[in-house]
């Protein structure tokens, strides 16, 4: 099965895709190996795993490069993120077909001015509802997978306010996207209106730490939101695990003080998978 189709499969199952934030092979790995059924592609980490900020830093060739890697390091859905669309509407039309070919079952598009800035950032300007609602139907005309989830994302909360953003979600969905994302809505109150408002697939981010205030995700299916992304703090635990580590060798030359909160080398090594590698290695052996 395709992993479009069986993510439209999964969003139609009743309760909300849950897809934490991975930016490498071995975090969408480890998403899949703990039973989450989707992988969020965070374009904010994959920035910072080279570096440097979430500010539209990274070019589409580095994105798709990285897609394609954790593409084929997983079997569930990987949903990514597309910022801008990398420019004008030929600019994302080029980005989808990039996209298709990595293997993701669907990307969100946002109607930020390029440079993007992370969507819990200030000062933050959008582009008028017509020029984002030709991207999005650029976008649906250029896909070769009827089944490819194109979820179309609004930063006007913090820019046009509450009614305005409503108003594009509407826009949006007319241009032929198949599911909203509202980015950093502030409240309770504006979730669950948001949710009222808008009877469409919806997507919410959830993050320790951001604008949002936390929701259980029982409660957010109830509300109707059918994807429920966690973009940062799978990274955020690997770097404070890593600051950790780094004190203890400091501290005592090794990190034989930390050992009890790291994966064994065996462990490591299983989810790999190196013995399977080793085996096809020895069935092509001459």
């Amino acid at each position: 099965m395709k992993a479009s189709t069986r993510l439209r499969e999964l969003m139609a199952g009743g309760g909300p895709v849950v897809a934490p934030g991975g930016y490498d092979g071995i975090s969408a790995r480890i998403i899949e190996r703990t039973d989450f059924p989707a992988v969020y592609a965070s374009g904010g980490a994959i920035a910072r795993s080279a570096g440097i900020p979430d500010l539209g830093l990274i070019s589409m060739a580095e994105i798709t490069d990285r897609l394609a890697t954790m593409v084929d390091a997983v079997g569930i859905p990987i949903i990514a993120d597309a910022d801008t669309g990398y420019g004008n509407a030929l600019n994302a039309q080029h980005m989808v077909r990039a996209f298709e070919r990595a293997g993701v079952a669907g990307f969100h598009l946002e109607d930020q001015q390029f440079p993007k800035r992370c969507g819990h950032y200030d000062d933050k300007s959008i582009v008028p509802v017509r020029e984002m609602a030709q991207k999005i139907r650029a976008v649906k005309d250029a896909a070769t997978d009827p089944d490819l989830v194109v979820i179309a994302r609004t930063d006007g909360l913090a820019v046009e306010g509450f009614e305005a953003t409503i108003d594009r979600s509407h826009a949006y969905m007319e241009a032929g996207a198949d599911v909203i994302f509202v980015e950093a809505p502030t409240s309770v109150e504006q979730i669950e209106r948001i949710a009222e408002l808008l009877p469409y697939p919806k997507l919410i981010n959830m993050f320790a730490g951001g604008k949002t205030p936390l929701i259980p995700t029982d409660r957010l299916g109830e509300l109707g939101y059918s994807i429920v992304i966690i973009p940062s703090d799978l990274q955020r635990a690997a770097i404070w695990a890593m600051e950790q580590t780094l004190a203890a060798i400091r501290r005592d030359g090794s990190s034989a003080a930390f050992q009890n909160s790291m994966v064994s080398f065996g462990d490591r090594e299983e989810i790999i998978g190196t013995k399977d590698w080793l085996a096809r290695d020895k069935a092509y052996a001459v």
